[in-house]
């Protein structure tokens, strides 16, 4: 493991491949961690990337540099914080990956600074920018239900069951997220010490009240909010993956993602796969990054 002062963040990171390979960044999401990526990163590795596996912010050892800095677990921070570690590490473009939270800063990154992307892997929802300004708008039951964690963080007893039960409230959303993935408890407590991370809880908190417009955003980050309310397309080679298991975001029968994109673009179902895509099916998710790459 390394770190690298990165904007507001020390941020820890996993580096697999040759210093001169291809550029690649994997990006995990809520409730996971950087080990998602490891049998990925290996794959990658053997085909000539260099992989860079970041800690998120408020996950495993990524720290603040500061403690005036707000714990804002909003969009535009993950695309932030994106944006500084390819700056800190001297990377000019890279290919990026990213499901869940990872998706959407890799999603940003791409939609706001395209000159930085070559080609981007992006998990679950395809076009993973929020629309906060529609946030109010109720979507179908059994879309809501599906949100059930989402509106629990918006009370202070989910904020409790967070701090006080986070293992157990982590490991249950595992379960229903990825029905079908058999995986060990060996697996979920190496990726579960993440979560002892001391900003972790209330960078969650405020990124699912964030979302719905309930809560402040970090002033700092206003310009890049801003940018992301007049949800910009995307022109970047793109493959969207979504688990057929995936128990949150399961896919569409019409892909309303792909009016977002303007490069080429192409939707791949995973079968036996659920919401953590490049854990449970790295082979394909390492497939897809490396078919965009080998076009450079």
């Amino acid at each position: 493991m390394k770190t690298v002062t990165a904007g507001v963040l020390e941020v820890a990171y996993f580096e697999t491949g040759h210093g001169n390979g291809l550029p690649t960044i994997l990006l995990h999401g809520f409730p996971y961690d950087a080990h998602a990526y490891d049998d990925v990163a290996e794959r990658l590795a053997s085909l000539g990337h260099r992989c860079i596996v970041p800690f998120l912010r408020g996950f495993g050892p990524t720290r603040f540099l500061s403690a005036e800095t707000p714990r804002s677990g909003e969009q535009a921070a993950l695309g932030a914080d994106l944006l500084a570690l390819m700056d800190a590490l001297s990377i000019g473009n890279a290919v990026l990956g990213g499901y869940d939270w990872g998706g959407r800063a890799a999603c940003i990154v791409a939609a706001l600074w395209p000159e930085r992307v070559r080609g981007l892997v992006s998990c679950g929802t395809g076009y993973n920018i929020q629309n906060i300004a529609r946030a109010g708008n109720p979507v179908s039951p059994e879309e809501e239900a599906r949100y059930w964690y989402q509106y629990y963080f918006h009370s202070e007893r989910g904020r409790k069951a967070l701090r006080q039960n986070r293992r157990d409230l982590c490991h249950f959303i595992w379960k229903l997220w990825s029905p079908t993935w058999a995986f060990e408890s060996e697996t979920f407590d190496r990726t579960a010490a993440a979560f002892d991370n001391p900003d972790f809880v209330e960078i969650v908190i405020h990124s699912y009240r964030h979302r719905f417009g309930g809560i402040s955003g970090d002033p700092a980050l206003q310009a890049i909010e801003a940018g992301l309310a007049k949800q910009p397309r995307i022109a970047i080679p793109t493959i969207v993956m979504q688990g057929a298991d995936d128990g949150v975001d399961p896919p569409p029968p019409v892909d309303h993602d792909a009016e977002h994109f303007t490069a080429s673009y192409e939707r791949r179902i995973v079968a036996g796969a659920g919401h953590n895509l490049p854990q449970e099916a790295p082979g394909e998710f390492a497939t897809a990054l490396h078919s965009l790459a080998k076009s450079f």
